[in-house]
């Protein structure tokens, strides 16, 4: 049968084996990956629908092995073929029908024509790819081919970075609202940044995408061996232990992979200059690559980026170090802490010393949100927009009684205050 759908295919097409065909019943569909981008055979079904998401079964300790129905990536589409296809062609892609069944569209395929007969789905043009993970890598090197954008072009690593926290804070935005469109779009923005830079590296040599994909999956799977190995984790606290053990162990294997670069890059100092090399201090012989270690920095607090929002850097470090053991035993020191730092920003008589305690208080405020487990920047944020709203309703209640807020007096800014208040509780 195979075989004579495969000769309909050449003889209609020209495309053969060869020439990338993917072949797949509708139900490998939804839980197989596979490429818009190559021609797809899809064979009439005559396996039954999958099974649970979970299967009984030895491996786990409670007996269950994961089995995803739909392919993870695609979940949100894949509640039967027909509408998989819809959402990863155009409505007007062309689709085959093989052995007596009648051609149609991608927009018109219906899941029991899918099912009963075999179609033949022609592989998209690459700047029409647009629902597959090459589709974006490709549109990135387009950009950036001599004959593509010159603004993308021109673009390094360094002038990304702007826009690189621009779309990371946008999609923080976004998520105050959940899952909209909204928000996938603004992943999609962010998400543009990371190809954009892996396809720089990629001109150069350095790494591509699979390098990136490759990083972040053997990590993710190094540090879950209660999910891929023996190790047993049945709460988050004990979850949150196991983390900072295997963190520890890879800060210490990344100290001394950096000493060993060093000594490598001191002996090949030597080498290249003779002798005359070893009378230099050995403080002179420091790696050159932009991963050195920061000699200033604890290793409990390596890796944490200086870019990071103040509070969120201050809320990590203290993360990290209370997770050492080196906490407040409860709410209340911290409260006490709180105002003794207060008094002394009180007390502070120069610019500097106040400019220091006020840091202080900030350093202790953000630990305050930490131990209550408030995220210190989501909550100012939410402060700062909530202090918009109501100061939009002062400018207007103001403007309504003829008064501009300079010439008020304290008493009735403070009324108006209270007025936008019970509004925004109305």
């Amino acid at each position: 049968m195979i075989a004579e759908l495969l000769a309909e295919v050449e003889q209609r097409t020209g495309l053969g084996i060869a020439d990338g065909l993917q072949i797949a019943s509708p139900a490998a569909l939804v839980r197989l990956p596979f490429d818009p981008g190559w021609p797809l055979l899809v064979l009439a079904e005559t396996s039954p629908a999958p099974g649970p998401l979970a299967d009984p079964g030895p491996g786990s300790p409670d007996g269950a092995v994961f089995r995803a129905v739909a392919l993870p990536g695609r979940g949100v589409h894949a509640t039967d073929p027909a509408r998989l296809l819809q959402a990863l062609y155009p409505a007007d892609h062309p689709v085959l029908g093989l052995g007596g069944s009648p051609d149609t569209t991608a927009g018109a395929l219906a899941s029991g024509a899918l099912a009963a007969g075999a179609h033949l789905l022609p592989g998209l043009a690459a700047e029409a790819n647009l629902a597959s993970p090459y589709g974006l890598p490709w549109l990135a090197a387009r950009l950036r081919a001599p004959d593509g954008c010159p603004w993308d072009r021109a673009q390094t690593h360094q002038s990304l970075r702007k826009h690189l926290l621009e779309e990371a804070y946008e999609v923080y935005d976004a998520l105050e609202a959940g899952p909209t469109p909204e928000l996938a779009e603004e992943l999609g923005d962010l998400l543009l940044q990371v190809v954009l830079h892996a396809e720089q590296a990629a001109e150069v040599g350095a790494f591509d995408l699979s390098d990136v994909y490759r990083a972040i999956d053997a990590k993710i799977v190094r540090r879950h061996p209660h999910v891929f190995g023996s190790v047993r984790a049945d709460s988050v606290d004990q979850v949150l232990r196991n983390w900072e053990q295997i963190k520890a162990a890879e800060r210490a294997e990344a100290s001394a992979a950096g000493r060993a670069e060093a000594s490598l890059a001191a002996a090949g100092q030597a080498g290249a200059e003779g002798p005359a090399a070893h009378a230099q201090p050995t403080s002179q012989a420091q790696p050159t690559s932009p991963a050195a270690i920061d000699e200033g920095m604890p290793a409990a607090f390596a890796g944490l980026s200086r870019s990071l929002p103040a509070l969120a850097y201050s809320q990590e470090m203290q993360e990290r170090a209370a997770s050492l053991g080196y906490d407040w035993p409860d709410v209340e020191r911290v409260l006490d802490k709180v105002e003794e730092e207060a008094v002394e920003l009180l007390e502070a008589a120069t610019p500097e010393a106040r400019r220091e305690e006020f840091g202080d208080l900030l350093l202790v405020l953000v630990n305050l949100g930490r131990k209550l487990d408030i995220d210190a920047e989501g909550a100012l944020r939410a402060a700062s927009r909530k202090f918009a709203a109501r100061f939009a309703t002062v400018e207007r209640l103001a403007a309504g009684d003829g008064q501009e807020l300079r010439g008020l007096s304290p008493e009735r800014l403070d009324d108006l205050w209270e007025q936008a208040k019970q509004e925004e509780r109305a």
